[in-house]
């Protein structure tokens, strides 16, 4: 697409501005992290066992793969607005079904509905290419996707001040109010980007077998599924390593747990700056091969005795500046291979990505309670960086073979 069209604030006529999707997508984020310091205290007002409460980061991001299958198809074929806003009204009544659960398993089930919120992302995405051509699709998609990284720096602190002074539920009227107030802005500014499809929605399930019997899909898939499986290797497994390997205490542990959240936010800048005039391959290349240069260079430094926590949480500033690299370059890759199932194909490269990383998230936590050292964990994560690497190398070929730059 040649021409993008108008984009005036709170116009819903027109294309929506890029502050809109920051805030949709920054709001799936903050729905992820904020009540996580408030986790004992809803066990203790529930009268459940920690890891009973803990489920709720369990449901809700097996709930959000899922629903990724769907939201596409149906942007696809009834449009991104209308399946937007629904979307976002589900998520503000599920806030407050968590609010007034009487009891743990009521607030599951509203927690799992909560995943709703997944439409900001998915869509926000596929508006993105909707407007834009492939390799500036990538440039904008790392400006939106800049939100998700400067929401987890702060969702945490800002929702253990509102527990500790208001209790845990303030954590989830702060997720009401955010999602009304979104609502709003979409309502007011998220004009349709996309013709609707024609035929029955099954027939827009049915272009699935278009998307996954593509080689070209795959390669971007799995450059972004073993990218960000990097990073979830390292959430499955960081807090035991600084814990009990470092020994560090909570507080220390969660300012270097952030490390990788720092990197993220400078990869989409780069992304936003240069994927226009460097090329979507060459990023999602470039992106892989610092993720792999900057584990190498902390398993160097860990094999000549250097074995401290800064050394170990700043190697991962490097994975996450890869992966702000690899996923905005990704997901618009993807998203071409079929420009009219761009919403389609988001949905199912993101469902396939967190599936990916939930597994290696899982992977590491065993894998690390069998040893009282930092290395599986490592070796773990340089495995899925070479693993991106070499997928973003044989699709960069496929593209050159079918003169696609």
């Amino acid at each position: 697409m040649s021409h993008i069209p108008p984009q005036r604030f709170l116009d819903r006529s027109t294309a929506p501005s890029i502050f809109t999707l920051i805030v949709l997508t920054g709001l799936g984020a903050l729905s992820m992290n904020v009540f996580l310091p408030s986790l004992p205290q809803m066990a203790e007002y529930f009268g459940a066992e920690y890891g009973v409460v803990q489920l709720s980061v369990a449901l809700y991001l097996g709930v959000n793969a899922a629903l990724q299958l769907l939201v596409g198809p149906l942007s696809d074929r009834y449009g991104r607005r209308p399946v937007m806003l629904v979307g976002v009204v589900i998520y503000c009544l599920a806030s407050l079904g968590c609010l007034w659960a009487p009891d743990v398993i009521t607030f599951l089930v509203f927690r799992m509905i909560q995943a709703s919120v997944v439409v900001g992302l998915v869509l926000g995405r596929a508006v993105v290419r909707d407007l834009y051509p492939r390799d500036q699709a990538a440039s904008m998609i790392g400006y939106v996707t800049m939100g998700m990284a400067i929401v987890p720096m702060v969702g945490p602190v800002i929702g253990g001040a509102l527990g500790q002074a208001f209790g845990w539920k303030a954590n989830f009227w702060l997720l009401f109010g955010a999602g009304l107030v979104i609502l709003l802005l979409a309502w007011a500014d998220l004009g349709e980007t996309v013709r609707k499809g024609e035929g029955r929605l099954r027939d827009q399930f049915a272009q699935y077998p278009t998307l996954l019997l593509s080689r070209r899909f795959w390669g971007y898939s799995l450059s972004s599924t073993l990218a960000s499986g990097a990073f979830f290797a390292y959430l499955g497994g960081a807090p035991l390593v600084g814990a009990r390997i470092f020994g560090l205490e909570p507080a220390l542990l969660g300012l270097f747990f952030g490390a990788p959240t720092l990197g993220y936010f400078f990869g989409n800048f780069t992304s936003g700056r240069f994927s226009v005039r460097v090329g979507v391959d060459r990023m999602i290349l470039w992106g892989a091969l610092i993720t792999v240069a900057g584990l190498s260079t902390g398993l160097g430094l860990f094999f000549l005795g250097y074995k401290t926590a800064l050394v170990f949480f700043g190697s991962m500033t490097f994975v996450g500046l890869g992966n702000g690299m690899v996923l905005p370059n990704a997901t618009s890759g993807m998203m071409s291979i079929r420009p009219d199932l761009a919403g389609t194909a988001s949905g199912l490269g993101g469902s396939i990505m967190l599936a990916g990383g939930a597994s290696l998230s899982a992977l590491s936590g065993v894998i690390l309670s069998q040893s009282d050292q930092a290395y599986p964990l490592i070796y773990l994560m340089l495995a899925c960086a070479i693993g991106a690497a070499a997928s973003a190398i044989y699709t960069a070929r496929r593209n050159h073979a079918l003169r696609i730059s």
